[in-house]
């Protein structure tokens, strides 16, 4: 019988042989549990499975149902490589002692102890404070990582639990303060470290969720996402960072039958997408409102399965490097693909698909010379862009004609996308 990779914790104190670090992942699975966001959870797995056991600092759920729990029980079992740990944070309610047990636990290695607390509801339990104080005073335990979930106050957010509870842990510690080597906690999807009470305090929740903007400190531009090792290093423990890259996991890339199939599966879902919201516009175009809203819905629908899918399938050059790495595509498109294919169908008297691979075109020149500029990008300038939707040119700029340049359409139809991540019809 295959052993189970997470752990029960069943008892408030577990004495672990041959453990000398620990993988830390923060918040996978708050912002939902779709294979777009499990992707980053999958690479953080198999990138703590270098460490002898795993800690996953809270939100392993976007909310405490027990669907939900199998859910994340199931990613886990099949992707762990060592035994996983958990810490409850503020979207693990409900079932959560079902599947993963006792809320406040105590894990002694040889060399160095982890407390884990629960301070989901912004306060941390009386029991688990009693369990950091009688963790501290055992003489065989000299170095403790305590850990939580939300932050206690420091001077980076204001997203942490109160002065008086942070209060209450102090109390429970400060006789063995000199013991205490690390604070950690998840709860914000970032990171950042600091300093509080004398003691070091990593912060980190980039185990799945978007990484968000959380200070003007801290901005999400200089973040990614990751996971932390904590390991015994001359009976001194220490930490390091490890940022996973956006093509952290790619096991399935790897069953060549099953990466065919995906990428068909792409394939049709995009066709489907079309296809619903060229319906949508004919149903827009009759005044039918109802129609038009439920298929722009599937629409959407059908992208974000497609999105799922491609996901699994990807496999992204370094962000800084990814807008050059288009230019070829658009480069070969306008200068030989599309020019070629509008001469055969001209030849082949198709006047329509001429007309669409020479518009086609056209815009593909454009991308190009946009996709250029946006490669520096420091220094990329975001003026509006336009796109005409009878033809799918490109403009940009603040001045744009009154009619599109390639077929006509007129500027009142134009798309406008602002440079600030809104489109505005």
């Amino acid at each position: 019988m295959k052993e189970a990779k997470i752990v029960k914790v069943t008892e408030p104190i577990l004495r672990l042989a041959d453990v000398h670090s620990i993988g830390v992942i923060g918040d996978p699975g708050c912002e939902g549990l779709g294979t777009y966001h499990m992707k980053v959870y999958a690479g953080a797995l198999e990138e703590s499975s270098r460490d002898d056991i795993t800690l996953v600092v809270g939100d392993l759920v976007p909310a405490g149902t027990r669907h939900h729990y199998q859910l994340i029980e199931n990613m886990t079992e099949a992707l762990a490589g060592n035994p996983v740990y958990a810490l409850r944070g503020n979207h693990d309610t409900g079932a959560y002692t079902e599947h993963f047990g006792l809320k406040n636990y105590a894990l002694l290695t040889e060399h160095f102890a982890v407390v884990v607390l629960d301070n989901a509801l912004r306060t941390f339990e009386e029991e688990g404070l009693e369990l950091l104080s009688r963790v501290l005073s055992m003489d065989e335990v000299q170095q403790v990582l305590v850990a939580f979930h939300i932050p206690i106050p420091n001077h980076f957010i204001l997203n942490c639990v109160s002065e008086e509870e942070f209060a209450r842990l102090r109390r429970a510690y400060s006789p063995w303060k000199e013991k205490v080597k690390y604070l950690l906690c998840g709860h914000v999807h970032s990171r950042f470290a600091d300093c509080v009470d004398g003691i070091p305090l990593i912060c980190t929740g980039g185990g799945g969720a978007r990484i968000e903007d959380v200070s003007k400190e801290i901005r999400a531009s200089d973040v990614e996402h990751h996971m932390i090792h904590f390991y015994e290093e001359k009976g001194e423990l220490k930490y390091r960072i490890s940022d996973l890259s956006e093509d952290c996991y790619g096991r399935e890339r790897k069953d060549v039958l099953l990466e065919k199939q995906l990428k068909e599966t792409v394939q049709s879902e995009l066709l489907a997408h079309f296809q619903y919201l060229m319906f949508a516009d004919r149903a827009g175009r009759r005044g039918m409102k109802g129609i038009a809203g439920l298929f722009e819905a599937l629409a959407a629908s059908e992208y974000y399965h497609a999105r799922n899918f491609y996901s699994v399938l990807e496999c992204p050059a370094p962000f800084a490097e990814t807008v050059k790495s288009f230019l070829p595509g658009e480069e070969f498109e306008y200068q030989h693909l599309y020019q070629m294919l509008a001469e055969y169908a001209g030849e082949h008297k198709s006047p329509l698909a001429e007309q669409a691979y020479t518009s086609a075109a056209a815009a593909e020149k454009e991308h190009a010379s946009l996709l250029r500029q946006a490669a520096d990008l420091e220094h990329f300038a975001a003026e509006p862009v336009y796109v005409c939707p009878i033809c799918g040119y490109v403009m940009s700029g603040e001045k744009v004609p009154e009619r599109c340049p390639v077929c006509g359409g007129p500027s009142h139809q134009y798309e406008s996308y602002n440079g600030t991540g809104d489109s505005v019809r």
